[in-house]
């Protein structure tokens, strides 16, 4: 498990009081920062792009006119970074693309994951979902160009894999709202942000094309190692300037390779060795992914006279995903296998011998198809010098639809195996089968595990839609401390619709010899001690010998509902401007009221009888109020001291607002004649906090800065799981039931809203040029964060113990060193995060919480652009991410021992870009 050490928080302090002893005498050589709209000229050969700080399509009044900075290469990203934290009147961290078309990293979420306080959860290898100040995505929101955005995912959480990191310009995430930021987070909100061609200087074009490679090479004989990412990116400004356009395309093509190894569990008891831990069963895989994803991306822009301006954008992207999983699994400690010789260390029984062992050879096939589509119109009126409006009104749609095969293979009836094996503490253990699985005359299709199925497919789909319209109006104030009053109305409309249809897989003749025309290379695991398991077509196999039996009970029909709500938020906001003194002050202070009718149709499912399931349907409103605050105050040698009063609040889990239940009695045992029910909660009211944010901020040359943030956030509600009795009056005896007669009370476990619990840390951030110290290192730099949350939650309800909260690392840091000088630049980078309680997509497509170890990544890029000449706009980079290969592993909490254990390989890319 990763155990971050103080060194490094040591050292950066230290860097940090070092470094603010060395500003007053670099600010006074370094020509002070322009204070107007003026460009500052880093290469009279690049595009210009407006630095667009607290500004969003969003009811945010007069929009704060900042400087403009040309946006190429790595310091450039920084400056501009660095310029919208310190001009914004909310507690913000940025990242900015070093050029048109390309952020800092190869996808958005590792790029906002270096921010100080968040946190990257890899999936298949991939950051996919970001946490916020140790809370998952589900408890933060992510924007479009300040619009807030549906998911393809079974809840609110938006997997960043959809945006492709070359058509995003900027991303701003807000760790303090304000009143006008409709649809913020409790955690956060994450506002990413496409260009505005207006805010270039000229027509500008540019093209992107990268080649790649996966170092495991081709797991599986049927997928590819190589892949590649395509760009292309067109800026234009016409009718003296007034009139711009923006049009974006980017195409992935990455292959995915994984060697994987699962556990079913550790029971303690086996017969073999009773009481202690014995693995329960093994699983080792080679999964192979591809990955195509394209994306779209317009934006329409016109300032028509001096009193109207309009922006249209546009986005839209496909992900086709098909994930390719071949493996051994075998059942030990939780079958009818037998231990004999067991090594016994600690507890835990870490190596012997299975006997009567039933391997089960897997050929899967996971394919996906998400779509996202958002469009908005943003119009800005001006009246007079004193009073403005805005009307903005945006659509976002988005779809999933999933296909998840299973099918399976292994040894004829009656003939069992054994299985040697050594356990790892830290990885896959080492096994030894005496068959050989590779051979297709002993492997055959059938159902070895006894399952009573010989294949099986699930088909998760999920729709999710979003309609605002949002207006308000501002009255500007020439004199007092008071800038402006604005008020707005915005009015959200979302339905998300999700079901699971699944079925079995039944062959037409039992025990079927695959033909030799459909066989594959056997797959190689040898890195879990197995030499190899068969391997075949598995679409070409599943045409030819199985046919299709649907699955109806209680489980398939509970993962099929939809959730409805209508959201009506009314905000007023004092957006603050003068002086105390020497000190100048800025801010706003306001309060949103936010009006909230939700809905659900689900099923009621009597003692698992999907057949005659009853169509259900509940809901609730309410309204909740929150007021915010944010002061900035400007101290003399570019100190800022931030202040952020606020309630915060996360809608709940869409999963969670369900209106479907189980309902069943028992027949037989100690509770016989009790009813249970369990399900969601259409009433669920969302999660509420009172926060508190300060944070210290020190500016000097032109990338540099200090700063020092504490946050603690007051749980005045949150969602559990609670029992409660029911009345069972009216519930229909089933057939076949012989006890007494049943409870007239029974027991009702669902989400609920419990109160109490806190969220606390502190962020430390440092950006450091190196050319403070001496010219001669002009060029270098190097840029450090760390953070350490703490929470208090009782998620199992007001009387249980603390546990953590789901995306929660106690300890997060970040460290970049970068050269960037005469056309060479080269970054290299490692983010860690401690251990935490992730979420990934277990048994049956339903989301499971695991524990997930602490990690560090590594990822090194170097790159040359060509000055002028022949090759003048052309650069070329080399980038190797994961270059550790750092493995992914969850484990059990009680024991520590490995639940499955996962290496990625190392990625590599070489592209070449072009400019004009």
């Amino acid at each position: 498990m990763l155990i971050l050490k103080r060194n490094l928080l040591s050292a950066a302090l230290a860097s940090a009081i070092l470094v603010t002893a060395q500003a007053a005498h670099a600010q006074s050589a370094a020509a002070p920062p322009p204070a107007d709209g003026d460009a500052q000229a880093l290469d009279t050969a690049t595009l210009v792009a407006q630095v667009d700080a607290d500004t969003r399509t969003r009811d945010d009044g007069e929009a704060t006119e900042l400087d403009q900075v040309v946006v190429t290469g790595i310091r450039a990203g920084i400056e501009s970074a660095i310029e919208v934290k310190r001009e914004s009147t909310s507690i913000v961290d940025v990242v900015s693309s070093e050029d048109l078309g390309k952020l800092p990293d190869i996808s958005i979420a590792d790029s906002i994951a270096r921010l100080p306080g968040l946190a990257a959860q890899r999936v298949a290898g991939r950051a996919s979902t970001v946490s916020i100040r140790g809370l998952s995505s589900d408890y933060g929101t992510t924007l479009l160009n300040g619009r807030e955005q549906v998911s393809v995912g079974d809840n609110r959480g938006v997997e960043f894999d959809q945006f492709p990191s070359e058509l995003i310009n900027q991303v701003v995430v807000y760790k303090t709202p304000d009143a006008s930021l409709v649809g913020q987070g409790l955690s956060g909100t994450v506002d990413l942000r496409t260009v505005r061609p207006l805010s270039f200087l000229d027509r500008t074009v540019a093209f992107n094309v990268r080649g790649e490679k996966n170092s495991l090479g081709e797991l599986n004989g049927d997928s590819d190692d190589m892949g590649s990412r395509v760009s292309a990116f067109y800026v234009d400004q016409f009718a003296d300037d007034r009139l711009g356009i923006a049009l974006g395309y980017a195409r992935l093509d990455s292959p995915g390779q994984a060697e994987r190894w699962e556990s079913y569990g550790y029971p303690t008891d086996n017969a073999g060795s009773p009481g202690n831990f014995v693995l329960g069963g093994s699983k080792s895989m080679a999964s192979s992914t591809d990955n195509v994803r394209q994306g779209l991306m317009g934006v329409l822009e016109f300032n028509a006279s001096d009193t109207y301006s309009t922006v249209l954008d546009v986005y839209y992207s496909k992900f086709e995903k098909a994930e390719t999983t071949r493996f051994l699994e075998a059942g030990l400690g939780w079958s009818g296998a037998q231990l004999i010789n067991p090594v016994v260390e600690n507890g835990a029984v870490v190596g012997g011998t299975f006997t009567g062992v039933r391997p089960v050879i897997r050929n899967d096939l996971n394919e996906g198809d998400d779509k996202l589509f958002a469009i908005g119109w943003n119009n800005q009126f001006t009246f007079s010098e004193d009073w403005s409006a805005e009307l903005d009104l945006s659509h976002s749609k988005a779809d999933r639809n999933e296909s998840i095969l299973e099918t399976y293979a292994g040894a004829r009836a009656g003939v069992f195996d054994t299985v040697d094996f050594r356990l790892d503490p830290e990885g896959p253990p080492s096994l030894s089968f005496g068959a050989d699985y590779t051979d297709p005359a002993y492997v055959v299709l059938t159902d070895p595990g006894g399952w009573g199925q010989d294949g099986y497919i699930k088909t998760p789909q999920v729709e999710d839609e979003l309609t605002s319209y949002r207006g308000s109006v501002e009255r500007s104030f020439a004199d007092g401390p008071f800038r402006s009053v604005e008020f707005g109305l915005n009015y959200a409309d979302r339905e998300k619709t999700r079901s699971v249809p699944e079925a079995f897989l039944d062959l037409l003749a039992d025990e079927t010899t695959v033909p030799g025309g459909l066989l594959l290379n056997p797959v190689d695991l040898s890195f879990s001690g197995i030499p190899g398991s068969l391997a075949y077509d598995i679409n070409d196999v599943l045409a030819q010998f199985y046919t299709l039996r649907d699955n109806i009970n209680a489980d398939i029909v509970n993962k099929q509902w939809t959730v409805q709500e209508k959201m009506t938020t009314g905000y007023a906001q004092l957006n603050i401007d003068t002086d105390l003194g020497s000190v100048g002050m800025r801010g706003n202070i306001g309060v949103q009221a936010v009006q909230t009718d939700q809905s659900s149709n689900g099923f009621i499912v009597l003692q698992g009888n999907a057949a005659e399931a009853i169509p259900y349907d509940g809901g609730a409103d309410y309204t909740d109020y929150l007021p915010s605050l944010n002061l900035a105050f400007g101290f003399p040698s570019d100190n800022t001291l931030r202040l952020g009063l606020g309630r915060q609040m996360a809608r709940p889990r869409i999963d969670q607002m369900r209106a479907n239940n189980n309902t069943s009695l028992e027949f037989t045992g100690v509770n016989q004649g009790r009813w249970t029910r369990s399900g969601g909660n259409p009433e669920l009211e969302p999660w509420i906090a009172n926060a508190v944010d300060l944070s210290w901020e020190k500016y000097f040359a032109e990338r540099g800065y200090v700063s020092l943030a504490y946050f603690y956030k007051d749980l005045r509600t949150y969602v559990y799981d609670l029992t409660t009795s029911f009345d069972t009056a009216g519930l229909p005896i089933p057939d076949g039931y012989e006890g007494p007669t049943p409870d007239p009370v029974g027991f009702y476990t669902r989400p609920a809203n419990g109160e109490g619990g806190t969220i606390k840390g502190y962020e430390f951030s440092l950006s450091v040029p190196f050319d403070l110290f001496t010219p001669a290192l002009e060029g270098f730099g190097f840029i450090a964060n760390y953070s350490d949350t703490s929470s208090s939650i009782k998620r199992l309800g007001p009387d249980g113990p603390d546990e953590p909260i789901a995306g929660l690392s106690e300890k997060v840091q970040n460290i970049a060193v970068y050269f960037e000088r005469a056309g060479f630049s080269t970054r290299v980078s490692q983010r860690k995060r401690s251990d935490f309680l992730g979420e990934i997509q277990g048994f049956g497509a339903d989301r499971a919480q695991v524990y997930i170890d602490g990690e560090s990544v590594v990822d090194l890029q170097i790159g040359y652009s060509f000055g002028e000449g022949a090759f003048d706009g052309v650069s070329v980079l080399l980038q190797a991410n994961n270059v550790t290969n750092e493995p992914y592993r969850q484990y059990f909490p009680g024991n520590g021992l490995t639940q499955r254990y996962e290496e990625y390989g190392r990625q590599y890319l070489l592209g070449v870009s072009y400019k004009f």
